[in-house]
């Protein structure tokens, strides 16, 4: 059987009357402090006394003062009132101005690329902001996880998400070291690749995700094997770096390596492209100053060398 809850109400009401007829001892002078009509405070008493069940005040035609029960709540209710007045201004501080604990939940392989070389300056364009980054590649639930928002591959982003991009399409190859492809013939097809060692990765999810590739108009999914399996793209960029086989990466990962003849490309024609990185949080999520503006500094034009949009999506599609 559904059982019905109701929210209490009114813990709160009267108390803030209470307080300025306390503080003045005048019901009028309260009045206008808090820009009321008297009778409205005597009303807001009235009501405060009968739940609390005794008089708080003594009231004659000249004077106003507290009984023995309202100097006890006086005592007790005046700095708890207070400390609600500060907890709302430090709430409403936040929704006004980038400041407090921002939150990202990113993969390994993101930090280098496209936040190091905006951390710094972030830092010190916004000394108010508390910037906290939690490099894992699960596939966090950001609400949960109390994250202000995350940064992932675009074809990992739900939906319903609002998605900025940070970084282009990039295509996903497969790399290895001139060291093992000097032991092992090049492949040539997606089918040579049952001769070789094959770098994998473990999902989020616990599947090991298969090597995506297209040929043509066609998009094949195959089935590799290989000595190792890595839960990290920078992770496999190492291994297939020391030889130990062939690894499909995205292709930002593994530039420096390429650039320095540490690993080298194979099977380009068929390299499948990845719609790119995007910062995503939910799509009911109230955006605060504080991720607006990181948002507005990772995106902005010529924030690095990446040659990332600087124009954010209001939605991925």
């Amino acid at each position: 059987m559904k059982q019905n809850f109701t929210v209490r109400h009114g813990a709160l009401d009267g108390v803030e009357a209470f307080l300025s007829v306390a503080r003045h001892r005048n019901f009028r002078k309260a009045a206008a402090e808090l820009r009321v009509t008297p009778s409205a405070v005597s009303q807001a008493i009235r009501t405060l006394e009968a739940r609390i069940g005794a008089a708080l005040f003594m009231r004659t035609t000249r004077s106003v003062g507290l009984t023995e029960a309202g100097e006890r709540f006086l005592l007790r209710a005046g700095p708890a009132f207070e400390e609600l007045v500060a907890a709302g201004e430090a709430a409403r501080e936040l929704g006004q101005r980038p400041a407090g604990k921002l939150r990202l939940s990113v993969p390994p392989s993101v930090v280098p690329i496209l936040l190091e070389p905006l951390l710094a300056s972030f830092c010190r364009d916004y000394p108010d902001i508390e910037l906290e980054i939690a490099a894992s590649g699960e596939l966090v639930d950001l609400t949960a996880g109390g994250f202000d928002a995350g940064i992932r591959l675009g074809e990992f982003i739900a939906p319903d998400m609002v998605a900025v991009r940070l970084a282009p399409p990039f295509p996903m190859i497969v790399v290895g070291s001139p060291d093992y492809l000097s032991r092992r013939p090049p492949p040539e097809t997606i089918e040579d690749l049952r001769s070789h060692a094959c770098l994998r990765m473990r999902r989020s999810n616990g599947s090991v995700a298969p090597w995506s590739f297209v040929d043509g108009n066609k998009t094949i999914e195959a089935i590799v094997s290989g000595p190792l399996i890595a839960h990290d793209y920078p992770a496999l960029v190492g291994a297939a770096i020391q030889g130990i086989g062939l690894a499909q990466v995205p292709s930002p990962v593994a530039g420096p390596a390429l650039a320095d003849d540490r690993l080298r490309e194979v099977l380009g024609a068929f390299a499948v492209t990845s719609p790119g990185v995007f910062l995503y949080y939910p799509a009911r999520h109230q955006v605060l100053p504080k991720l607006r503006a990181f948002i507005d500094h990772i995106t902005r034009p010529g924030a690095d060398a990446s040659g990332r949009s600087a124009a954010p999506a209001s939605r991925r599609r």
